[in-house]
């Protein structure tokens, strides 16, 4: 079994603290384990003093550390009713009593390896766990491969047999713009699976996008973008929206931009989400840019006055969002990844006030993009 190094240290700590006693000759401290004929054992993870040239034995094998012994005792590392493993104490030969202050700080000493043990036990359970999640998900990246490889065949020759002018044509370039977006995914999840990969670039938080996992030190925030306001197109279509795109591209979206910025896309993600979910049927949804920066809004029922900062707090649910699924991450994931390329996510009164051509009512989500 492997321990960590912090936990090894801890049990030295424990153990060389009894060093200086004077009736102590040596202090073990044992973890119970299974063999690989499932029969219990036990296995040395530290003592004192590590330099004892004596034999302490093999607990199986030496029928004389299962004798009673008045110079040896042994303090069981336990939780609940669990055995995890025992601490073994051999004073020097005497005829006297064990010191109740000795015995008692022995005790305080097994209490606290226990607990540690404990939680490295835990520890090391679930990195087992993390481990094969990662195995599973490597050999599920490997195999969504091939049947989106097939997808991305089919749509192509979909397409060669439909002419420019076919009212068809925009549905498989859809397809085809949706497939790289999965394999984007793709990629993100085989970046996740390795071992060595940096834990600070993917957000903790649940992301609608796969993170940005890129080399490049700019990079064009309208082509991340634009595969989301096609989506949006569609899935208003599908649902009964009235969708308004774009009107005008300011330069700056179409300007490289630093890397940091392609969060910008999940934040948008996550507000055409809540905007198609929350918003009435029939109602008009749409994105704006402007030199400010990015909006989403809907014409649907203001949000309340009262509820208009309780909103972007971590886990906030009002009465109108209990009757869907989900968790009221969204808008505050939104504006802590805003705040994190040096942006700001806020709720204006109206669309209107984005932009004069917008409507006078509704609810208006505006990302405030840095100055280069």
């Amino acid at each position: 079994m492997h321990f960590s190094s912090r936990f090894l240290s801890l049990v030295d700590q424990q153990l060389s603290s009894f060093e200086s006693d004077p009736e102590i000759e040596v202090v073990v401290a044992y973890v119970a384990k299974t063999n690989e004929n499932d029969s219990p054992t036990l296995e040395v993870v530290g003592q004192s003093p590590k330099d004892m040239m004596k034999d302490l034995g093999s607990i199986e094998d030496d029928p004389d550390l299962r004798a009673p012994s008045l110079n040896r005792r042994w303090y069981p590392l336990q939780e609940d009713s669990v055995l995890l493993g025992v601490l073994r104490v051999e004073r020097f030969t005497s005829q006297e009593k064990w010191s109740d202050d000795l015995d008692k700080r022995l005790q305080i000493s097994a209490s606290a390896l226990a607990y540690c043990l404990s939680i490295e036990l835990d520890r090391q359970k679930l990195l087992d766990e993390l481990k094969d999640q990662k195995d599973q998900i490597g050999v599920l990246v490997h195999q969504l491969r091939n049947p989106l490889t097939a997808l991305r065949t089919y749509a192509q020759l979909l397409l060669r047999k439909l002419g420019p002018e076919s009212s068809q044509r925009n549905l498989v370039e859809g397809l085809l713009s949706e497939q790289k977006q999965v394999d984007k995914y793709l990629v993100a999840l085989d970046q996740i699976a390795q071992p060595k990969l940096n834990s600070n670039s993917v957000v903790a938080a649940r992301l609608l996008l796969p993170p940005l996992i890129t080399a490049q030190e700019s990079l064009n925030l309208m082509e991340l973008l634009n595969p989301l306001i096609d989506r949006a197109a569609a899935t208003a279509k599908l649902q009964g929206y009235k969708w308004f795109g774009p009107t005008n591209i300011p330069s700056w979206l179409e300007e490289l931009r630093p890397t940091k910025e392609g969060i910008v896309a999940e934040i948008v993600a996550n507000l055409l989400e809540n905007a198609f979910r929350y918003s009435p049927s029939n109602s008009s949804i749409g994105i704006s840019f402007s030199e400010a920066g990015i909006c989403v809004w809907d014409d649907g029922p203001a949000i309340p006055d009262s509820e208009r900062k309780k909103i972007f707090k971590k886990g906030y649910r009002n009465q109108k969002s209990e009757s869907f699924k989900g968790s009221g991450m969204g808008l505050s994931l939104g504006k802590d990844l805003a705040k994190q390329f040096g942006g700001e996510l806020s709720l204006i009164l109206n669309p209107s006030c984005f932009n004069k051509i917008l409507p006078k009512v509704g609810n208006a989500f505006v990302i405030k993009m840095p100055e280069r």
